[in-house]
This record gives C-alpha cells, structure tokens and sequence, in this order.
C-alpha cells in the first residue's frame, strides 16, 4: 500500500522537463553565491527567498566547517515540480530546500524528507511558538525548520473608511455592515474581495470558524480523517456568498496584475492579509498617492473568544538525497538563526519570523514602517496574532485538496450553481474518493 500511497501524494505531477540548479551532483558548478571556505562540507540549497543571497553570505562568512551553495530553483509550484522529478529519479534534489509548511506531508508521505529529530531538533524547538512548531512536525517526527509565518490581521484605508463614517470592525458582522454602509453611500468600490483561488486564505478563514479539515499523522500515512463539510466552514463560506450576492465584497481572483491594480488604487477599502502583506503592498506600483494606510487585527466571529489564524509560511526541510544530513540540519536550523541574519529578512524582504530570539526582541516590537504612517503593526496586530496561532494539520494531499476547494467556492461565489451546505458536502464526498482510490483508510 506504502508504494501506492507514495506515487499518488506527490505535492504535484512529476514534470518531464530536466532539473536546473543546485543539486547533490552538481553545486560546485552552480552556486550562485560565493563560496568563502572552499574546503568546509558544501550544503546545496534550493530556496527562493527574498534577500536571500545577503543571508546565505552571512552565513558563509561565520561558518569554518560548513558552507552553502544556493540556488533559486524557482517559487512554489514550481520548485516543487523539480523536488518531485529529482524524488522519482532517485537524484538531482538539494541537500536542503525551501518547502512551505502545507506541502510538508506531501513530501514526507514519500519517503523525500529527513526527519530532523534524529539531528538536533529539539535543540530549536523553544525558539519557536507551539503553532510554528505543530506546522512542521507529526507526533515525534520532525520535517523541517520554521522560518517566517503568516499569521493574519486587516490592512485597511483609513482615509476611506473615515470619509464614509465607518469605524474599522472587529468583527465579521461589524464587516458586514461595513460593506454596506459603502455601497449605500454609492462609493465607487466595495470594502473588499472575497478572492474564489484563496485556497489557503479560504482555509484560514474557515479554520477561524472552527474548522479541523484533516486528521493525519506521518508515523501512520496510510490513515487520514476528512472533515471538510463541518458547519463552522459552512458558515463563513454563506457569509462571504451572501457579502458576494449582495455586491458588498468583489470575488476577484487574487494575485493577477488588475487585483494588484486595486489592492492599491482604493478599490478595496480593506485587504485582509498575512503578515507579509505589507510587504507585498509596498511591493506594487500605481498606489494612491493620498491613500493612507493602517492595520488593525484580524475581524473575529465571537470578539469575547479571538481566534487567530495564519495564511502562509515557509520552512527548510532536508531533503533524503542529501549527501551529509547532519551539515544539512546545521544549515536548516542556523541559516536564520542570527539577529543579524533576520535584520536583513526584515527590513529587506519583509519576512515575518518564527524565530523568537528576534519575534520577541524590542526591534521587532516597536518596528515603525513609513508605509503605514509610522503605525508599530508588529505591536498593534501581528505579533498577538502570531502568539495566539495554534498551528494546523494539512493533509498528504494539500495541492489536490485546495484545487478541489477552489472549484467549490467558486461554484458558490461565482457561478451561484451552489450554496455553501452543498458545495462543501461535495467537496467532502470527492475528498473522501480520491483518498480511498490513493489507498489511504479513512478514520
């Protein structure tokens, strides 16, 4: 059953297309960064961060007996495409990479991660917070080191809010009626976009609502527990069709050049966002020279009860190919493991951390940013949320799992073929089939 499971988790279908960069049989041919210490054990890395070059040289200077060789093997999906190829191959991957925590068990379901547990671990576990922790291990095992997390709050348009009379919500009702006090006051945009390809943002947004979707652990991949159709997820997707019916909340879908267009030209009154959402704002062009920006947490469902959530977050995981596991390990838990080294993610990249040592320090806390007026958005919003985040459970099929997700609200945001009951309902009959047909047990 193992070999089945193995060969259906895959984060992605295996492309036929040769691997580039950095790999176990190549990397003194391909860093793209200077090598300082020509002897020391060479560590290839595969990570797409920004800045990031500035750390691994960092890195390289103050470590003798280690050194690493990175490269950019491109973002996401399609770095993945070459992990999973190099997986099949048996060759061809980095020593260490870069994975976001969702994609973790679908990698370790095949056998393509080290567990780090056996290589010091739990020597860093206290430097991070339970949830970050709970994101990149699985009962006793350990897939990877945290670097930077999304937990979320809500970047408004102060000025606009304030021409209309709208007090920033706190909750999702106060939302609600955000959005129409807007729209009744004939405003040419609408409070938000409710986007049908959030995939991880929907799921955050549910989980929020109280949502568990996966039961799984890796010490048993052959069992996993589906509940998706939970009414919490129900609830919040109605809210967000109901916002959408109404025209209160556009459903644009997210990250294309027209959304980036009117994250910033005052089209959206409010964009809820990750903690690297300022960051990304900045980011874009065409902002409105008289917009003026601020933060404030998250809105909550139960204001007496806050729930905090998180959208995004990467990690260093050590890959089964690598050639010395333990100088890997040393790479993964010590490349961001300086003040100096998380400066530059910071206030270049604009990182969140994980690292507490950094997290917690008073630079952090009282960090100004220009973009927001000088407003401490760690201090107001970020750094609560982050500490109140308890971590998730993704399944060994995430990428399968938030294509399918995707289909279903945009069934009920979009083309209204659906309502939320059934949609999800739906999504848990075509979850629970594509589960057993990959050899998984359902709990």
């Amino acid at each position: 059953m193992k070999s089945k499971l193995l060969a259906a988790s895959g984060v992605v279908a295996v492309a036929a297309a040769a691997l580039t960069g950095c790999s176990a049989g190549d990397a003194a041919e391909s860093c793209t960064n200077e090598i300082v210490n020509p002897d020391a054990t060479q560590v290839s890395v595969w990570a797409w961060y920004p800045a990031f070059e500035e750390v691994v040289d960092l890195f390289n200077q103050n470590h003798d007996d280690v050194q690493i060789c990175w490269t950019n093997a491109g973002q996401g999906n399609d770095e993945y495409t070459k992990f999973s190829t190099a997986i099949e191959s048996g060759s061809g991957a980095p020593d260490v990479i870069m994975l976001e925590a969702e994609v973790l068990s679908s990698f370790s379901i095949r056998d393509a991660l080290v567990d780090l547990s056996e290589y010091g671990a739990a020597e860093v576990k206290d430097d991070y917070t339970e949830g970050a922790w709970k994101d990149v291990s699985s009962g006793d095992a350990v897939y990877a080191i945290p670097v930077d997390g999304g937990p979320m709050g809500m970047l408004y348009r102060k000025d606009i809010l304030d021409q209309y009379g709208i007090p920033v919500p706190t909750t999702w009702d106060e939302f609600a009626a955000a959005a129409k006090t807007l729209k009744d006051a004939g405003a040419p945009g609408v409070l938000a976009d409710f986007p049908p390809n959030g995939r991880a943002y929907t799921q955050a947004l549910f989980a929020q609502a109280g949502s568990v979707p996966f039961d799984y652990d890796n010490a048993k991949p052959g069992e996993i527990g589906i509940d998706v159709a939970d009414q919490g997820s129900k609830d919040a997707l109605s809210f967000w069709a109901d916002l959408a019916d109404q025209g209160l909340v556009a459903v644009d879908e997210a990250f294309t050049a027209d959304y980036n267009t009117m994250l910033v030209d005052g089209t959206y009154a409010i964009y809820v966002a990750a903690a690297w959402g300022p960051g990304y704002l900045q980011g874009l062009e065409g902002t409105d020279e008289n917009a003026v920006w601020q933060a404030a947490p998250v809105p909550q469902w139960d204001a007496s009860n806050p729930v905090q959530i998180n959208w995004g977050g990467s990690t260093f995981a050590v890959t089964s190919q690598a050639k010395d596991p333990e100088a890997a390990a040393v790479v993964a838990k010590e490349v961001f493991g300086t003040e100096e080294a998380w400066k530059i993610g910071i206030e270049q990249a604009a990182l969140f951390p994980l690292w507490k040592p950094i997290l917690e320090s008073d630079y952090f806390r009282d960090l100004e940013y220009p973009f927001f007026g000088g407003q401490q958005i760690n201090k107001d919003v970020f750094l609560d949320a982050a500490a109140g985040y308890a971590g998730f459970t993704f399944s060994p099929f995430q990428n399968y799992a938030y294509d399918q997700l995707q289909q279903e609200v945009t069934a009920v945001v979009v083309d209204g073929s659906k309502d939320a009951s059934t949609a999800l309902d739906d999504l848990q009959a075509t979850l629970e089939t594509y589960a057993t047909e990959q050899g998984f047990e359902l709990k």
